[in-house]
């Protein structure tokens, strides 16, 4: 019960970006079109887990036990840079039109707030590597799922009557607060 607990509370209750406000950047440069923040969502999912995976190894069997917990912050930076740069060789070989479509948010992932900050909460929290995968994993979730709907909102709202002043990034935030206080309607779940 735990696991669903973690999980329905990182989709949707504490949403990485809709509550926490991390990795508001990717939401808002790559959210103009549903293919591309599909591709950012399939992205973020891997490299969060994946990071998350490789830090709490980290954290638990090198930094905790050599009472290097001061360098926390400075490894994990480190290790998502290395991974995000794994990623982008692998899209550039297997995906060459995913990789065009992110084009310079690829690199962005690298100092996406969303990617550190879950691998410093599930530290934080005090996550067992089952629960810091669940977390990472739901979490990530919970990111493409807010990106993908803002991508369709922004998308709906290229063929809306909107006022001149308002068009372009004034609606685009004004729409994402709307979007967050419409996912504050899910904190009653749990």
């Amino acid at each position: 019960m735990e696991y669903v607990l973690i999980i329905i509370t990182a989709i949707f209750v504490n949403n990485i970006v809709l509550a926490q406000f991390l990795g508001i950047c990717p939401f808002l440069g790559v959210s103009k079109k549903v293919e591309t923040a599909l591709g950012m969502g399939a992205a973020v999912i891997f490299v969060m887990v994946l990071a998350t995976t490789v830090t709490w190894l980290v954290q638990t069997y090198i930094l905790g036990p050599l009472g290097l917990d001061f360098l926390r912050t400075l490894a994990f930076i480190l290790i998502i840079a290395g991974l995000v740069q794994m990623v982008e060789i692998i899209l550039k070989k297997i995906a060459p039109a995913l990789y065009q479509a992110l084009g310079i948010f690829l690199p962005l992932i690298t100092t996406n707030c969303a990617v550190l900050g879950i691998a410093l909460l599930t530290i934080q929290n005090g996550y067992d590597l089952g629960k810091s995968v669940v977390f990472a994993t739901a979490t990530a979730i919970g990111f493409t799922f807010a990106l993908v709907l803002f991508a369709g909102i922004r998308e709906q709202m290229e063929t809306s009557d909107i006022p001149e002043g308002l068009k372009g990034t004034p609606i685009a935030l004004i729409t994402a607060g709307l979007l967050a206080m419409a996912f504050m309607g899910f904190s009653g779940l749990v």
